[in-house]
């Protein structure tokens, strides 16, 4: 099942005074749409596989040198614990050898005989060391050659049938197309062609490419490019991220454009993708460490997704655990406010409401009924104020408290669609001073590039409740764009510990 369903695909509309730009044609847009709904299965992260491999190859090493330990040198000898000493500094100096033989690495996962060529000569390397600390330390005989040499055997042993293991898991992976990333390229020109090709010439592709995009739809920018079609302009660009996963987008253009890459960013930055500059046809050079490689192409970074790989897992991690852990914290606070809702009104305890979440996707989201059921607006058309008619004698006390966002934890920790901490998903139709959001602030999207939260910076900063003026909702965006450019998990738990007490001081949720 795809990960990430199409949504409907369509030209983007012109801005307000703007001309609707030159028609690209209706086998582009067929195109653009046959490639959105392509299958796209979730990403794993490179970096992350790397990780759990090292970690598992750790615990292979140290515990099969425990395992020789404690059937041979206990049974025969009794408890020796200096054994253990060196188990572990044998297992930690083995990884760091690995590391630098680039054994962690997705090709090497994928052929196992060449990396375990590598890898034996790292784990001789590290018995080397053993035997000769022993010697210069004069520690003759103080471990036993028959503990040595059957650890090294069996560790070699265990490493290897791991390594067997797990190409064929990488070899899923990549088949199912979760450990490459889904790029495009922007620009069709002659630099485009070239890029194309050097891609290709990579065995251990890194990327899925998708297509080409241009802004130009003269000769310079052909309907297929290397084999690859030309999908559209940068505003389909924009739309096509958002209707399937997309990964990467690699700018084909001299970095001497500077003014058409600006223009081309202004609009692509609010997407959660990696934006790379293309350096391998760029005649000005710079130093080795200010490039990053897709493949063995060269690329300068010009925006990073802004939580990626270990950041991923461990937010994910933190929103679990302590989400479920506050689920139960609160169910006494949930059985009231359910009760005093009932009580109070008829109607549903619950309230869903669709709202804009990661990329721009709808989600649908759990709230304690705050309104009289013949009142209820779903999609937010109009803000709600001080002394609203439509909201109840529980509702104001729930909103003002915030207690009405609490049924959220549902979506953290069951849905996933949420975050504990993020910005704030707004409703579809949320205004301020009768203007749609994204109209008032520019760039307004860019919040949607992480998880939305139940409680973020802007919120413990008092830009809570009621936008009823263009500031309130510019202060709120650009709190949110603080939070996902600086984001760690100390921060979550800093906004988390402080939430309660931002609660108490703020006066303009009704």
């Amino acid at each position: 099942m795809p990960a990430f369903p199409a949504r409907q695909l369509r030209r983007p509309e012109p801005p307000p005074g703007k001309p609707r730009p030159e028609p690209q044609g209706d086998d582009q847009l067929e195109r653009l749409k046959r490639v959105a709904a392509e299958p796209a299965a979730p990403a794993v992260s490179r970096v992350v596989i790397a990780g759990i491999v090292r970690a598992i190859e750790t615990a292979l090493i140290a515990l099969t040198g425990a395992a020789v330990y404690f059937l041979y040198i206990v049974r025969n000898v009794g408890a020796q614990p200096g054994y253990l000493a060196v188990t572990i500094g044998v297992a930690v100096m083995s990884i760091v050898v690995f590391q630098s033989l680039h054994v962690f690495s997705v090709p090497a996962f994928r052929n196992p005989s060449r990396a375990l060529f590598r890898i034996a000569g790292g784990w001789s390397l590290a018995f080397l060391v053993v035997f000769a600390g022993m010697f210069f330390l004069k520690f003759n005989g103080a471990l036993s050659r028959v503990w040595i040499a059957t650890w090294f055997l069996v560790g070699f042993g265990a490493i290897a049938i791991e390594r067997v293991l797990l190409a064929q898991f990488v070899a899923l992976l990549v088949g199912a197309g979760r450990l490459q990333q889904r790029a495009v390229i922007v620009g069709g020109g002659a630099i485009g062609a070239d890029l194309l090709r050097e891609l290709a010439k990579n065995d251990e592709s890194e990327v899925q490419m998708l297509g080409v995009f241009d802004d130009r739809s003269d000769e310079r920018s052909p309907d297929t490019v290397e084999g690859y079609p030309k999908l559209g302009n940068v505003d389909d660009l924009v739309e096509f991220a958002r209707s399937t996963r997309l990964d990467l987008v690699i700018f084909a253009l001299p970095i001497t454009a500077e003014q058409r890459i600006l223009q081309m960013l202004r609009k692509l930055w609010i997407l959660p993708i990696d934006i790379r500059l293309a350096a391998h046809a760029n005649r000005l050079r710079f130093r080795p460490r200010s490039y990053s490689y897709v493949g063995k192409v060269p690329v300068l970074d010009l925006f990073d997704k802004p939580i990626a790989d270990w950041d991923i897992v461990i937010k994910q991690a933190f929103d679990k655990s302590v989400g479920a852990l506050a689920l139960l914290m609160l169910a006494p606070v949930f059985a009231a406010t359910a009760l005093a809702i009932k009580l109070d009104s008829r109607g549903p305890v619950l309230f869903k409401q669709k709202r804009y979440g990661f990329n721009n996707e709808l989600v649908e989201v759990y709230k304690f009924r705050s309104m009289y059921v013949d009142r209820l607006d779903p999609t937010a058309a109009q803000l709600v104020t001080r002394d609203d008619p439509r909201v109840t004698r529980v509702g104001r006390f729930i909103r003002k408290t915030s207690i009405d966002e609490l049924p959220q934890l549902i979506n953290v920790v069951f849905k996933g669609d949420l975050s504990l901490v993020g910005p704030r998903p707004h409703a579809i139709h949320a205004k301020a001073a009768d203007r749609q959001y994204d109209e008032v602030v520019d760039g307004y999207f860019a919040r949607h590039k992480v998880k939305p939260g139940i409680t973020g910076w802007a919120q413990v900063n008092g830009w809570r409740g009621e936008t009823d003026t263009q500031e309130k909702i510019q202060q709120r965006v650009e709190h949110d764009l603080y939070y996902i450019e600086n984001w760690s998990i100390l921060l979550d738990l800093y906004i988390l510990a402080i939430t309660p007490m931002s609660l108490l001081k703020s006066g303009n949720a009704y």
